[in-house]
């Protein structure tokens, strides 16, 4: 949702005043359905949701020869605001989403395991054709780019290397993963982790050791009888002498 807005308001601020098929031909020419996730469909849509918020204004209606009225659209001051923080948002943070690639491969099927090598190398060539689709697309595209466009979109094609090498070091892997797991299957998952009940009354008493509420203070200091385990015997009174009267 923000790469859309981003699109479309940057745009607006960039090149001026657009009607909205104006911003869909700017999108198709862009290509930006190869290196982001907008879709080039969703542009009308999202500039209605921008103007009902008043992000983008209609400054007027035009009409060419035979063809329906057009609204034309400008950015307006809270836009530019709302511009800034997406814009800053989307330079300042680093995002890698979850592959569900990832998630499959721990959870292999048993009786399909030699099928896995087969399956990566299917994957590398994948990855290969639309590496080089990417390139080649980058290459006709590029006496048509500014500078940082460019950089936009080779980082696709960049990031498309790094999973080549990992997924051709996944290949080089797989018969000691395969044999990890029927090692695994037959002798059974590792269990799991077991969670202390956690009591009513005390809610924190099954979730850690039980500990003493206070530091215990000994009975008797080191070195010293213990008052429990010893006799205190006082000392002798010596006799007394007898007193003579005179």
């Amino acid at each position: 949702m923000s790469s859309i807005r981003l699109f479309i308001l940057g745009s607006l601020a960039q090149h001026g005043e657009m009607h909205g098929h104006q911003l869909r031909l700017l999108a198709e020419e862009e290509h930006v359905h190869l290196w982001t996730d907008i879709t080039v469909g969703s542009v009308y849509g999202a500039i209605k949701r921008l103007a009902s918020e008043g992000l983008i204004d209609v400054v007027r209606v035009e009409r060419e020869g035979n063809f329906p009225e057009r609204q034309i659209y400008a950015i307006s001051a809270s836009g530019r605001d709302a511009l800034a923080g997406i814009r800053l948002d989307q330079l300042t943070s680093v995002t890698f989403k979850p592959d569900p690639f990832d998630l499959a491969l721990t959870r292999l099927d048993g009786e399909r395991l030699d099928d896995m090598p087969h399956v990566i190398e299917g994957r590398i060539a994948a990855l290969q054709a639309l590496l080089a689709d990417t390139e080649a697309a980058n290459d006709r595209a590029l006496p048509h780019l500014t500078l940082s466009e460019s950089f936009a979109m080779k980082h696709r094609a960049h990031r498309m290397r790094g999973e080549l090498d990992w997924q051709r070091e996944l290949l080089a892997a797989m018969p000691d993963i395969v044999a990890d797991e029927r090692r695994h299957n037959e002798q059974g998952r590792a269990p799991l982790p077991t969670v202390t009940p956690v009591h009513a009354d005390n809610p924190e008493a099954g979730s850690r050791p039980a500990t003493a509420d206070r530091a215990s203070v000994p009975k008797s200091a080191p070195g010293l009888p213990s008052p429990t385990s010893s006799t205190h015997t006082p000392p002798e009174t010596p006799p007394r002498k007898a007193t003579t009267h005179v």
